[in-house]
């Protein structure tokens, strides 16, 4: 399996990803992020677009895919998720760790994400690979507003938290 950009005939594949990752968080008690919808066909074509859209793939066809856009001097990590077949295996720990590279490359000195702080395979998950939770008076204007697009998306009913990883 091999990183490599996200192309368009990618995208509806990776709303099934999400889709099958979103399943587990029904075992957590959290049936309404799993049926949420992924983002739009042309969402993620708009991350593609970027040049900041990566999927692992598999004789050519994504198992697991991460996207992201710069904000306020990072790289926000907007989704990554990895398709459940294909789960601790280190895909999503590659994709991030590609992200960190190419942020370095554009001069970008950390990787940002929101999270659920108390699902384990979020927020505990991205401390093991070297982010840190920031405190609400830590967070950038652009941070700001992702956690305010998230709260009127109804998110926040679960504890969330905003990350950092420097480079």
């Amino acid at each position: 399996m091999r990183i490599r950009a996200v192309t368009t005939t990618d995208l509806p594949l990776l709303q099934d990803i999400e889709r099958a990752a979103g399943e587990c968080f029904r075992t957590v008690g959290m049936d309404a992020i799993a049926d949420d919808e992924p983002l739009t066909l042309k969402e993620l074509d708009d991350y593609r677009r970027t040049g900041l859209a990566w999927a692992t793939a598999d004789r050519g066809r994504p198992v697991a895919y991460l996207i992201a856009e710069p904000v306020d001097g990072a790289l926000h990590i907007e989704q990554v998720s990895v398709h459940p077949d294909r789960a601790r295996r280190g895909l999503g720990r590659a994709l991030i760790d590609h992200a960190a590279a190419v942020a370095a490359e554009r001069g970008l000195d950390a990787l940002t994400l929101t999270t659920f702080r108390d699902v384990p395979w979020n927020a505990p998950y991205y401390e093991r690979l070297g982010f840190a939770p920031l405190d609400d008076d830590a967070l950038t204007s652009g941070l700001r507003a992702i956690r305010d697009r998230e709260s009127a998306h109804g998110i926040d009913r679960w504890p969330r938290v905003c990350m950092r990883r420097p480079l």
